[in-house]
């Protein structure tokens, strides 16, 4: 809400907001992306925000990298490469919404329950995720989320701007941004060498495309 309790008039509809995230979804219209556009226009709505955001106060966590996080970073304004989208990879449909000018924080979670709810808000005959998708656009927001005040800090190093610092790993020779790095008995390692990577390396070797597309020469 706005500090003088008032709803602010959207900037959109609720079908444009919702357009905007299945664009950004290459088109899929799904109940991820329905309830993704009402978390983050609930939780710009309570911070008193404008969606999409276009005064750079706004910070999202999102916490699983599902459909609905599409369209909460349509929807908010918030991108990873601007640096105002986080991914918290905790598997929950859940996000935290961060004022940077207020410092105020307020963390939505999908009820798991809704879903059983579902029956009471779709007309019958529907498809079980076209019923979804439709009880999610009409049902209250107290049956659809849970809402919590929380405090964030944001360190320098994840905020926008320059990186604040750049090393290069001992190990690999890569550039490592944003102390990011591992400090391991006396080295600095990026976190793929110190703890193991999701990739496996087959050579040591940089393969880049030459003009001619069969040629492959190291670095």
């Amino acid at each position: 809400m706005s500090g003088r309790g008032r709803k602010k008039k959207p900037m959109y509809t609720f079908d444009e907001y919702l357009d905007m995230a299945t664009t950004m979804h290459r088109g899929c219209l799904c109940p991820g992306q329905v309830l993704g556009t009402r978390m983050a226009l609930l939780g710009c709505r309570l911070l008193g925000i404008d969606p999409p955001d276009r005064e750079k106060r706004l910070f999202v966590f999102v916490e699983m990298d599902r459909c609905f996080a599409d369209a909460i970073a349509a929807v908010s304004g918030c991108r990873l490469g601007k640096r105002t989208l986080k991914h918290v990879d905790y598997g929950k449909a859940a996000c935290t919404f961060y004022d940077d000018r207020t410092r105020r924080a307020v963390r939505i979670v999908a009820r798991d329950d809704s879903r059983d709810r579902v029956v009471l808000y779709a007309p019958p005959g529907l498809e079980k995720y076209e019923a979804q998708a439709h009880a999610y656009r009409v049902m209250p927001e107290e049956e659809l989320f849970m809402v919590q005040e929380v405090m964030v800090e944001i360190p320098r190093q994840d905020r926008p701007g320059r990186p604040v610092s750049r090393v290069v790993c001992a190990e690999c020779g890569e550039g490592i941004n944003d102390r990011r790095e591992v400090r391991l008995n006396g080295r600095v390692l990026c976190r793929a060498c110190a703890h193991g990577s999701y990739y496996e390396s087959f050579s040591a070797r940089c393969l880049v495309t030459t003009t001619r597309e069969e040629e492959l020469t190291p670095c």
